[in-house]
């Protein structure tokens, strides 16, 4: 079966307990962003259809719960299995639906199973731990609880292993997961919970939507944790409702992360890493490199070799030989082309590129070519916000004591990078740019062992690792005397010699 007809076959649909059914909800369509052409529909799931997900997911949560450790471990394995089967179909359908091209869908398919097989093994590693007792002959322990009900609202850029890197921690902990996709990526994610038709019904299920259905997940007393990666808008309401109720929730908004050059760097390895890091899937990428800080000794020579780097992007259909696809929806398009308007207009010179690409080819749907800006000051607005586009905007500096000043003048901290070849450089980037993850030479990576997350305004909490496991725990002390031992040290009657006897 062609991805097309499986398109046809999730149309509109909701997962329940009882597998993928139809949504009594509104239709609406969803549109390749490389032709604009109607690829399939995507249903606004009711209130009350939502009302039965959370319900199913109370219910079977509690089963989940008693299951022990290497049941379920054995289960996430198997839907990794399962995923990396269905890898291909995966792939294709994701680029069908945002534009991303296939080699950058099938390696998030490929994360996400990692971070599935890791958090699979890893959930079994600690689950409390022994303490030194505090009274003689007693037992004192911590022991690891899941949440209840987790409730993932994603983003659209990588719909499958955001959603995995927390949601195989959720369900290792023993939580159950619904999950709320992005409108523009509804169908991938539909795709991609067959892998999980290995688990108890009910187990991960998914609702599909616009803002209601995530706002009803986010306000429900019978959802206990949230996870939420979008707009920092957004994501204060999200924090603020969970606050009403006590309830955890881990907020990934945005980035605006910094990437600086010092002379020491080898600037023809600096440029390849530059031209990626600031348009891998066409810069809508929330590590994305948004502010390039280039010391002036070798600014020039770097610009140059920077758009040597560009200038080689092949620009196209994901599903063709490309380096580079479209913009998500016009939405977004319309979005970014007043950034790079408002950045001109304030004094960036363009470099290179920009614009529609010519062709045949571009006639319809959301393009933009990369584009390179100099010229560029720390006071122009492109340097404070983020951009989440196909944009490098350069700014010189005369020392790394102003490329980091510069860096942290910033009301985000994600990401950033540092290529140098200077151990003291490095030393001081690590410790000194206030970011959640820092890169010194190697932009953008992931570990499924380390956390993934930042600090300022781009969010809360962490993904990833054994902080990403106790996202979705609760650590309970337990302490058992197995003697039953009057303890007489604190209990009443207090001693008369313990009274106060008056001041000395």
């Amino acid at each position: 079966m062609s991805v097309l007809d499986q398109i046809n076959n999730i149309n509109g649909s909701y997962v329940s307990d009882k597998g993928s059914v139809k949504s009594a909800g509104e239709l609406f369509d969803v549109i390749n962003p490389t032709n604009e052409e109607i690829i399939g529909k995507y249903a606004d799931c009711t209130e009350q259809e939502v009302l039965d997900v959370i319900a199913t997911a109370k219910t079977i949560q509690k089963e989940w719960k008693k299951t022990d450790h290497l049941h379920r471990s054995e289960l996430l394995h198997e839907a990794a299995r399962r995923m990396r089967e269905i890898q291909p179909e995966m792939a294709e359908l994701l680029t069908r639906e945002s534009g991303k091209p296939y080699k950058e869908a099938f390696d998030e398919v490929s994360w996400s199973i990692t971070a599935m097989d890791y958090y699979a093994e890893v959930a079994r590693h600690e689950n409390g731990k022994v303490l030194g007792p505090a009274v003689e002959g007693q037992l004192h322990y911590t022991i690891k609880e899941p949440l209840g009900v987790v409730a993932l609202i994603m983003p659209y850029n990588f719909p499958y292993c955001l959603f995995v890197w927390s949601a195989a921690a959720a369900l290792a902990s023993g939580n159950s997961v619904i999950l709320k996709p992005s409108e523009l990526t509804s169908l991938s994610s539909l795709k991609m919970l067959e892998a999980f038709d290995c688990l108890p019904a009910g187990l991960v299920q998914c609702v599909t939507g616009h803002g209601r259905v995530g706002a009803q997940l986010v306000g429900s007393k019978d959802t206990h944790m949230v996870g939420f990666t979008g707009s920092v808008p957004t994501g204060k309401i999200v924090a603020s409702e969970c606050a009403k109720l006590f309830k955890r929730c881990t907020i990934e908004a945005s980035g605006n992360d910094p990437f600086i050059v010092m002379p020491s760097a080898p600037l023809d390895v600096a440029a390849r890493g530059g031209a990626f890091a600031a348009n891998i899937h066409c810069g809508q990428v929330c590590t994305s490199a948004e502010r390039f800080y280039i010391h002036k000794d070798i600014h020039d020579e770097y610009v140059e070799k920077l758009i040597a780097e560009v200038s080689k992007l092949r620009i196209g259909d994901g599903l063709g030989k490309v380096d580079i696809g479209p913009m998500v929806s016009k939405r977004e398009l319309d979005r970014y082309e007043k950034i790079i308007a408002n950045a001109i207009d304030q004094g960036a010179v363009v470099a290179y590129g920009g614009g529609r690409p010519e062709g045949e080819l571009f006639e319809k749907g959301w393009w933009t070519s990369p584009i390179v800006l100099t010229g560029v000051t720390q006071e122009m607005d492109i340097m404070h916000n983020e951009s989440f586009g196909p944009v490098a905007p350069i700014c010189k500096v005369d020392s790394f004591d102003q490329a980091i000043e510069f860096a942290n003048q910033s009301e985000f901290g994600l990401g950033g990078t540092v290529y140098t070849t200077d151990l003291k450089e490095a030393l001081r980037g690590v410790n000194e740019i206030e970011s959640g993850m820092i890169w010194i030479n190697a932009p953008l990576l992931d570990n499924d062992a380390g956390p993934f997350g930042g600090q300022k305004f781009s969010g809360m909490g962490r993904q990833l690792g054994s902080e990403g496991l106790d996202t979705f725990r609760h650590t309970k002390l337990a302490m058992i005397d197995p003697n039953v031992s009057e303890q007489e040290f604190w209990w009443f009657p207090y001693k008369d010699e313990e009274a106060y006897s008056g001041s000395k």
